[in-house]
């Protein structure tokens, strides 16, 4: 199929000038048709670069993957096309690792995790290939090194390619409130992959508005967007039928709450109606069996104790130093509601709480003491509840389980907060590592909105991910 070239265009616009006589205005099918193939030539670009852009995606990870098995497939047959052919099987099968790990990783677990999960999915692929292949018998070492080059040169590149193609496009369809809320999410996960380039509503113009519903078909045209997200009401609900009568269909189309699942790893609190919960139930959910969650906890838990032992020593000795006991013993809210005791390093003054009555932890709480402090900042006041993962009354991951005193309360004011006691409460978790503090109501709904994201789409890839960017913080984040 034929584009329109520079000759073709400047025929239209000479056809045109010349429809003018006696003044008359121009033949104004013309300007549409001109309208029309503009947009067209437009599009096609936009695919061409599109195209062109996936397919350098894709090479250039190819031949990053392939340097490290030819080098290794060199050294073994010299340059030979032996070596050649041995370096495309081993490089396609890490490549096909990575494929398989960035369609099933969610998107913000990020890069690193991603290409961890396909560089070990590849690993087994490539032992298992050496094993059967003759001449291509590796050792563990040897594997290990092919299996570091393919991590650090995929994780670099995909890192790269991600500010070289651009921000995703999102055009959003619904009321004002959607378009803000899409927004914000966007600029606070530092706009790195989502740019909003406009609203579609009937209501009240605002910043991101670029037209009614009626106009869709010709804005998404326009705009050429890659995601089209449906805000909630009747807005979305018709949009359908103009989204399909589009003349292209090169986007994809989400719903708010899946959008903001699937780009940020949170749920829209406001967004959610008691169906959403089905997913959580839902026939193709991956099982993650209490087995395989406690097996997970145990090995952690051990493993972490008995490393962290002569640590605990020497902070039970720096505590000791300041009146009041070494260990605080408070009562949390646990899976399915049940209370259960949480053991942690004393920060606080032993007179911090006046009995009965609970208060929230604020940021730079005057209660603290100076070692307290620092165990908050390093949170290694948090070491004697690997005790409690051992016990079974926690797991090493999940949301943080919330004190009796203010479940009423948060449970009036934040819609479905007790949904998040749907599994054990947890050492670290995601919506720790996404907003760290929470001092308020406002400051429990955000955490809630990840809490819930955890809790539908936990595994145990998803755990150790969590693991891995929680250690890899855990000296740069500012504590409570």
């Amino acid at each position: 199929m034929g584009g329109l070239g520079g000759a073709d265009v400047g025929n239209l616009f000479h056809v045109s000038s010349r429809a003018h006589t006696g003044g008359l205005p121009a033949r104004q099918p013309w300007t549409g048709d001109l309208s029309a193939t503009l947009v067209a030539a437009a599009r096609i670009v936009a695919a061409v670069k599109a195209g062109r852009a996936k397919w350098f995606a894709a090479g250039g990870r190819a031949v990053l993957v392939w340097v490290p098995c030819y080098a290794f497939t060199s050294q073994r047959f010299g340059s030979s096309g032996k070596a050649l052919a041995a370096s495309f099987l081993l490089a396609a099968v890490w490549l096909t690792g990575l494929r398989s790990a960035f369609a099933a990783v969610h998107l913000p677990l990020g890069i690193p995790v991603r290409c961890a999960v396909g560089t070990v999915t590849g690993l087994v692929g490539v032992s298992a290939v050496a094993l059967w292949v003759p001449g291509l018998e590796m050792s563990t070492a040897t594997l290990l090194a092919l299996a570091a080059s393919v991590f650090v040169l995929a994780a670099a590149w995909e890192g790269a390619i991600q500010r070289i193609i651009g921000k995703r496009r999102v055009l959003v369809v619904g009321p004002s409130h959607s378009a803000d809320a899409v927004a914000e999410a966007v600029a606070f996960d530092g706009g790195a992959r989502f740019t909003v380039v406009g609203a579609v509503d009937d209501g009240p113009q605002h910043p991101f508005h670029v037209g009614p519903v009626a106009a869709l078909s010709r804005i998404v045209d326009e705009q050429r967007p890659d995601l089209v997200v449906l805000g909630a009401g009747e807005t979305s609900s018709g949009a359908i039928d103009r989204l399909l009568a589009t003349s292209s269909h090169d986007f994809k189309v989400t719903g708010l709450a899946h959008f903001f699942d699937y780009a940020f790893g949170r749920v829209p609190i406001e967004e959610l109606t008691p169906s959403w919960f089905m997913s959580i139930l839902h026939v193709w959910q991956r099982p993650y069996t209490r087995l395989a969650k406690r097996t997970f906890d145990g090995l952690c838990a051990s493993i972490g104790l008995l490393l962290a032992a002569p640590l605990m020593i020497v902070i039970a000795g720096l505590v000791r130093l300041t009146p009041g006991p070494v260990i605080y013993r408070q009562t949390r809210v646990g899976e399915g509601g049940r209370p259960f005791t949480i053991y942690k390093f004393r920060t606080m003054r032993a007179d911090a709480e006046e009995p009965g009555r609970a208060a929230f932890t604020e940021v730079d709480d005057p209660r603290v003491t100076t070692v307290g402090r620092l165990l908050r900042r390093t949170h290694l006041d948090e070491l004697p509840q690997l005790w409690v993962v051992l016990k079974g009354d926690m797991s090493v991951v999940g949301p943080r389980p919330e004190r009796p005193e203010f479940i009423p309360m948060l449970q009036e004011a934040v819609p479905f907060f007790t949904r998040r006691l749907l599994v054990k409460p947890g050492i670290t978790g995601w919506a720790q590592l996404r907003r760290d503090y929470a001092s308020d109501v406002e400051g429990a709904k955000d955490k809630l909105s990840y809490d819930l994201w955890y809790v539908r789409h936990r595994n145990v890839v998803v755990d150790l991910a969590i693991c891995a960017k929680t250690v890899s913080t855990f000296f740069r984040r500012t504590g409570r």
